[in-house]
């Protein structure tokens, strides 16, 4: 990995590190901000896990683990595609609990929740591009298309082989034919 790309991954994963531990630790100064959205939500997690907790503080620790540990992936570049997948996944509800401003009525209000909205959106642009990433190698669409092209050249190589044995043994046969005997 280059020292661009590791700066840059370090960088994008510091807020969701920061931010993530702050509302691990003290995750009732957003409760009253995510209950519109968390209440949405519980209903369609216990349909989908019966025992999966849907209390508005308890679903946003397990938001901010998650971001913890998918920023630290990120940072440290385990897994850092699938981190920054998990990452921008973690980052939608956020916004849309944190920074409604189009429910705003005060200029003020709805003009900085609109900074923090763009703010994420452009964070989640660039978590798109690093789960996209793939440091310099080729993506999994060139090694697909050059693993099939490569069967295909080891298909017609073995198919010219097999036409020229099979050649090759009916002049022999032939040639058997002739021989007295």
């Amino acid at each position: 990995m280059t020292p661009v790309r590791s700066l840059a991954r370090a960088m994008l994963s510091g807020i969701f590190v920061v931010s993530g531990y702050r509302n691990l630790r003290n995750p009732g100064r957003l409760t009253a901000a995510a209950r519109p959205v968390t209440d949405k939500v519980a209903p369609m997690l216990k349909k989908a896990h019966p025992n999966f907790p849907t209390e508005t503080e308890t679903l946003i620790r397990l938001n901010a683990a998650v971001q913890v540990g998918a920023g630290l992936m990120l940072a440290t570049g385990r897994l850092s595609r699938p981190a920054a997948l998990v990452l921008a996944g973690t980052l939608v509800p956020v916004t849309i609990a944190g920074h409604p401003f189009w429910n705003n009525d005060d200029p003020i209000a709805k003009n900085n929740n609109q900074i923090h909205a763009l703010k994420n959106l452009g964070l989640l642009g660039g978590l798109l591009l690093a789960a996209a990433d793939t440091g310099g190698k080729p993506g999994l669409r060139w090694r697909t298309g050059h693993r099939i092209g490569h069967s295909r050249r080891s298909v017609r190589r073995a198919v010219r082989t097999a036409r020229r044995e099979a050649r090759i043994a009916v002049r022999s046969a032939s040639t058997a034919r002739r021989l007295p005997g």
